[in-house]
């Protein structure tokens, strides 16, 4: 049975990749599996149907037969589980990708998104220029301590793994304020991830949907 996951009908950040339905996506490339998209609007998104699906009205979702996940996370750790390519067969290593994945949504994201978000509801407000300050500060800590970490590796942890796959989709969200760059390790990192096939065809799969939607008059 091909798998169904669902995704924004017309997504707010115009096609660059950074809605999480992106990462199962370049999960499901990596490891070779097709699947089907089913594009939701905001409104749908709050209707039963969905919420029966993520109680929190989100996206994206999964559907696999009987197995039904959310959270973007949960589901690239079922695929890495079951599929050969994001895993490492080692124990011990395939422990360490994961606590990889962990590191990505628990650790970097916070202050990643929390930084994303500030701008683009709060740019206007008398506080911004301090809170933005504030957070980009918490944001150059991180990435200065994972930048330590990563040194002159290719990867988080001996080959590519699922803990890198969410740990550039986090780090992608940081493309606008150019302060990935101040780090080249961690650039260059980035740069290595997105030129894998794979991620090319997820992409290229996110914005021709996002452009069709555009063209069908879908609201942005």
């Amino acid at each position: 049975m091909t798998p169904t996951i669902t995704a924004f009908e017309s997504s707010p950040d115009r096609g660059r990749g950074l809605a999480r339905d992106m990462r199962v996506r370049w999960a499901l490339e990596e490891v070779g599996l097709d699947y089907r998209v089913r594009p939701l609007s905001f409104a749908q998104m709050k209707q039963p149907e969905h919420l029966a699906l993520h109680p929190f009205g989100q996206i994206p979702t999964y559907e696999d037969g009987e197995l039904a996940l959310f959270e973007s996370g949960a589901i690239v750790l079922h695929l890495a589980e079951r599929h050969p390519g994001l895993l490492p067969d080692d124990p011990n290593a395939r422990l360490r990708a994961i606590a990889w994945m962990f590191a990505a949504l628990n650790t970097v994201e916070p202050p990643v998104f929390e930084r994303a978000l500030t701008e683009v509801l709060e740019r206007n407000e008398s506080w911004y220029a301090a809170r933005a300050a504030l957070l980009d500060e918490r944001v150059r800590r991180r990435l200065g301590e994972l930048s330590r970490r990563l040194g002159g590796a290719d990867w988080l942890d001996g080959e590519f793994s699922a803990g890198d796959l969410l740990m550039v989709t986090v780090l992608l969200r940081l493309e606008r304020f150019g302060t990935v760059n101040e780090f080249p390790n961690l650039a260059a990192y980035v740069a290595r991830a997105v030129a894998r096939p794979a991620y090319r065809r997820a992409f290229d799969a996110q914005l021709a949907a996002f452009l069709e939607a555009q063209a069908a008059g879908a609201a942005p």
